[in-house]
């Protein structure tokens, strides 16, 4: 399950003493409070992540502009990454013959 549909389903999450943070919704259009705290949080563009410690001004931050961000554990953040590099990875080479029909038989 990624982050942001675990931050849906609202699945328990254990305290971390860092928090992930990812811009997933656009700054524009939001209130100027919301784009102040996204500065603030160094939020600036959409899919960029920060780390901040789990304290309760970032939670109190966040709260804010939860509708804006995914929050992550460390742990989540890092089996997200895992993950995205498992499917980076290099893969094997497709080898395609092209033998005659007569060489292999079926006609």
């Amino acid at each position: 399950m990624n982050a942001f549909k675990a931050f849906k389903a609202g699945v328990p999450i254990q305290w971390s003493p860092n928090l992930y943070i990812t811009l997933v919704r656009g700054i524009p259009g939001t209130r100027r409070l919301h784009r102040r705290t996204l500065e603030v949080l160094r939020l600036g563009k959409c899919n960029r992540t920060v780390m901040r410690w789990n304290t309760p001004t970032v939670r109190g931050m966040l709260q804010q502009v939860k509708r804006l961000v995914v929050i992550e554990t460390e742990e989540m953040y890092k089996a997200r990454k895992q993950k995205e590099e498992n499917h980076r990875a290099l893969r094997p080479p497709l080898v395609i013959t092209h033998l005659p029909a007569f060489m292999t038989g079926s006609f």
